[in-house]
């Protein structure tokens, strides 16, 4: 049977981790791999977090299996933080699902068996993952406008332009905050157009949530769920607590799907976790155990914000950091983009041959789109990180 496989070629992050890895230069950096990082370049477990597993070390009775839905506690505690208090409860149905990933798998399932004709509108460029994740459940993937690489902008007259003519029923994957691979956002007025197209267009969102807290709150990043669900019949939410928790590890996010009625509602219910039974059967517990803990707490809530807080705000200061020391060694070549970004990631916006110079000359590790995670930039580092880019530029 195995035989007649052919070898699949690695996957292009994990190989530059161990090209990295492997690099003996003392002087070297990591802009590649999608983890948040600390000044000191470590990518801890939250205090927080240990505080909530100690808890359970102590509290926790069994470990039973949880049913499909996953646990009652977290979904609503996650429905609440994605939704905010006025979700509508009656028409929407949130499941725990193994990660961000997990959680679009199964709705790439649930999008299938309500309607398999459907095509999915993913941006371009969109996470890598999205594609195979999609497409390999068997969905339909078309692309629409998003990215302007010259001029470091998103193409909002071309996408509006473009989902004005998809058909009815289509489906349209969008990134609530901290696009990746781009760091552009869309503005709330531009949410708000593009809400008025999905309704005349009787187009369905589908929002990729992976980074909320990281661009500019808890609530702000927030604002095309909570506004469309206010607007729109049906809509998808696939969330991540791998960031934000950082939990990336323990596999914890969750699948909401909003029906158009309480009776639509039941029947998606009870469809998502007939299919859960045939992935995967159950979900794992601890990471979703743990945030529900932090999120049904005050104490313990309190103390996730503040450090969440310093996340989005270190993140901030190295874009601001690396732009300043851009800028101070050439005024020909403009990387305010880097500024306007939010989250982890941006386009560092330089072609192939210099991401593979600054590799071989400097130890500097990107993917080849110039995708940098900025996580990855440190005081210590940003000086020899911004001399290394201007002479690779000359």
């Amino acid at each position: 049977m195995f035989e007649s496989l052919q070898p699949v070629s690695a996957d292009a992050i994990l190989g530059l981790i161990a090209e990295y890895k492997d690099d003996p230069r003392t002087e070297k950096i990591d802009l590649g791999v999608g983890v948040y990082r600390t000044t000191e370049g470590d990518t801890p477990v939250l205090q927080v977090v240990k505080r909530a597993e100690q808890i359970l070390i102590d509290e926790q009775e069994s470990k039973v299996y949880i049913g499909t839905a996953g646990s009652a506690d977290f979904n609503s505690a996650m429905q609440e933080l994605i939704f905010g208090e006025s979700c509508p409860v009656d028409r929407l149905v949130t499941i725990q699902a193994p990660g961000g990933s997990g959680s679009l798998r199964v709705a790439a399932s649930m999008i299938l068996r309500a309607s398999p004709t459907a095509s999915v509108w993913v941006s371009e460029p969109t996470w890598p993952n999205h594609t195979p994740l999609l497409a390999g459940a068997g969905l339909s993937l078309k692309s629409y406008p998003y990215y302007n690489a010259l001029n470091h902008e998103i193409k909002f007259d071309d996408m509006i332009s473009t989902l004005k003519d998809a058909p009815a029923g289509d489906v349209v994957l969008l990134h609530a905050c901290c696009h990746n691979p781009t760091g552009l956002d869309l503005s709330n007025d531009e949410w708000r157009t593009l809400t008025d197209i999905m309704v005349d267009r009787n187009l369905i969102p589908f929002i990729d949530i992976a980074y909320q807290g990281f661009a500019e709150g808890l609530n702000e990043d927030v604002f095309c769920i909570r506004h469309m669900s206010e607007r729109v019949p049906e809509m998808i939410v696939s969330s991540s607590c791998s960031k934000n928790f950082g939990l990336y590890r323990d596999r914890v996010g969750t699948l909401s799907i909003l029906a158009i009625n309480d009776k639509a509602r039941d029947v998606v219910d009870s469809q998502i976790n007939n299919l859960v039974r045939t992935i995967y059967s159950v979900p794992p517990d601890h990471g979703a155990a743990v945030v529900s803990l932090i999120l049904n707490d005050a104490e313990l809530r309190s103390a996730w914000v503040i450090e969440l807080t310093e996340m989005r705000e270190r993140l901030k200061s190295m874009r601001v950091m690396l732009n300043d020391a851009l800028i101070l060694r050439s005024s020909k070549h403009d990387f305010s983009h880097l500024v306007r970004a939010t989250g982890m990631f941006c386009f560092l916006g330089i072609p192939i041959e210099q991401v593979l110079r600054l590799k071989k000359d400097f130890g500097i590790y990107m993917v080849d789109s110039s995708r940098i995670n900025v996580a990855g930039i440190t005081p210590s580092n940003v000086n020899y990180l911004a001399d290394s880019i201007i002479a690779t530029l000359r």
